[in-house]
């Protein structure tokens, strides 16, 4: 792929921007269900002092805020349409509520986007979100992700074998 800008630079890939928006999303998520704080709040503090910020010494990468903006503000407005569907993705002995703060953060938007973000293939979705797992666990939750994301994009998609689409 060449630079159409000259400058001799690869051109940044979305994709990876559109990750670091999905990790900044799942901990907004999550500082917004530990500490309490607001939507407008948690926005306004990721886009002044995270997003392509050094914190703590640590470099956050730069994300496409449009894209953390749509998953965090989505979530919040759709949250009693997804935690629903995530519970019927669970088994019966894992009910959502006795998943950690991050791993519900992790389901929801994983959730949020399978349904309201239909030019994102479901295998990009469930393998960022998997990833995202990853990077906060070392045992088996990044298996419960994929199986709840892969049981989750069956029902609101139709995709995996051969089911119809059952939620709009």
């Amino acid at each position: 792929m060449t630079d159409p800008t000259g400058s001799g630079q690869p051109p940044v890939r979305q994709a990876n921007k559109r990750g670091a928006a999905r990790l900044a999303a799942v901990q907004a998520l999550y500082q917004m269900d530990v500490a309490g704080s607001g939507l407008l709040e948690i926005t306004a503090e990721y886009e002044a002092f995270r997003l392509g910020k050094e914190v703590d010494g640590a470099l956050y990468r730069e994300a496409d805020a449009q894209w953390f903006r749509g998953i965090l503000a989505g979530v919040v407005e759709n949250q009693k349409t997804l935690d629903p569907i995530i519970r019927q993705a669970l088994t019966e002995d894992w009910p959502l509520s006795r998943l950690d703060s991050t791993l519900r953060a992790i389901l929801r938007a994983g959730t949020y986007e399978l349904m309201r973000r239909e030019e994102v293939p479901v295998a990009v979705i469930v393998s960022e979100y998997i990833d995202i797992a990853k990077a906060f666990y070392d045992e088996d939750e990044p298996k419960l992700v994929n199986a709840v994301l892969d049981r989750v994009s069956r029902r609101v998609r139709g995709e995996g074998r051969g089911k119809g689409k059952e939620i709009s």
